[in-house]
């Protein structure tokens, strides 16, 4: 990388970006600035919680406007560092663009096993997952109203690492290659986001009898001495929810086989984007994901992955002897 930038992180709480940028911060001698860290000063000078401050500043614009006012002065100070902000991407121009995300409820028992102070108290890892996604909500519509952008959008960013099951320190040098030029720089450079996703958490489009060579040992081997890095990017798509395989199962399989908590992956479509012969990314998933494709590769891999809705309610419709229940 020919131009040294900042990095700026946004993540919902318990991703674990705090983490990870204080330690990128470190590792890159870069100065660290936490929004977070504001939000909870102002939470408790106000004796809100967190999620109370994020209702008021529905209402009352001067809370976000001192914040934005804050982070365009030192996105327009050209300083190189590390902001940890969930809206520093809406006003960072040159900066690499990371975006942290975990499955919920790892998110709620870190947050419940980890933060003690009052801007983030809860009693149960039940409460801790809906007040996580109740102020996940707020900020979204929030940013929504406010600046016309949707947060929730992996388009908004260059890079979106899962970090479900990988270690923070697998996070952070994954983000270090990436931010260095070693790690997926065709797709950082030609068609960002750049995926670093859980290889557990991606759902196959194809029954597992269909993917022939998909348990070459061969094959296997090479990517398990290879490392994720040098994986060949999967193609994937996003309903906004879930993750889908649009092209690379048998580097999917090998990944798993290997077990490997990151994969590179390229996002083909997201969302309402066509993915093939004009059908959304949704439409697609819906249509290609079946109960039997699930459980089958579940099976194969020795992993658990939950049944999507309309899978849940196909796989009732076979068991009730539905017209239509296949």
């Amino acid at each position: 990388m020919t131009v040294r930038q900042s990095i700026v992180f946004n993540g919902d709480l318990g991703s674990g970006k705090s983490t990870v940028s204080v330690e990128i911060a470190k590792r890159l001698g870069m100065r660290r600035v936490s929004v977070g860290d504001l939000y909870r000063q102002m939470a408790q000078e106000r004796q809100m919680t967190a999620l109370q401050l994020n209702l008021h500043a529905e209402l009352d614009q001067a809370v976000d406007g001192y914040v934005d006012q804050l982070q365009r002065d030192i996105a327009a100070s050209g300083e190189p560092l590390v902001m940890d902000s969930r809206l520093a991407w809406h006003f960072f121009t040159h900066a690499l663009k990371v975006h942290m995300i975990t499955e919920p409820a790892e998110a709620a028992r870190r947050v419940l096993l980890g933060r003690s102070g009052p801007a983030e108290s809860y009693t149960s890892l039940e409460e801790a997952k809906a007040k996580l996604q109740e102020r996940s909500e707020s900020e979204r519509n929030r940013f929504i109203v406010r600046y016309g952008v949707d947060k929730a959008r992996l388009r908004n960013y260059d890079l979106v690492c899962d970090s479900t099951r990988a270690t923070p320190e697998q996070v952070i040098q994954h983000v270090v290659d990436a931010y260095e030029g070693r790690l997926g720089a065709d797709v950082l450079r030609d068609a960002p986001p750049l995926l670093l996703l859980d290889p557990a958490r991606i759902y196959p489009t194809e029954d597992i009898t269909t993917l022939r060579g998909l348990w070459d040992s061969e094959f296997v081997g090479e990517v398990a001495e290879g490392g994720d890095e040098a994986l060949e990017p999967l193609r994937i798509g996003y309903t906004g929810e879930y993750f889908f395989v649009v092209d690379g199962h048998r580097r999917l399989s090998a990944a798993l086989q290997s077990g490997f908590p990151l994969v590179p992956a390229q996002l083909v479509a997201e969302a309402d984007e066509p993915v093939v012969g004009g059908m959304s990314a949704v439409e697609y998933f819906t249509a290609q994901v079946r109960p039997g494709t699930v459980h089958d590769w579940a099976a194969a891999h020795g992993t658990h992955l939950p049944l999507p809705a309309h899978a849940l309610l196909a796989g009732d419709a076979v068991l009730a002897g539905e017209p239509g229940g296949v």
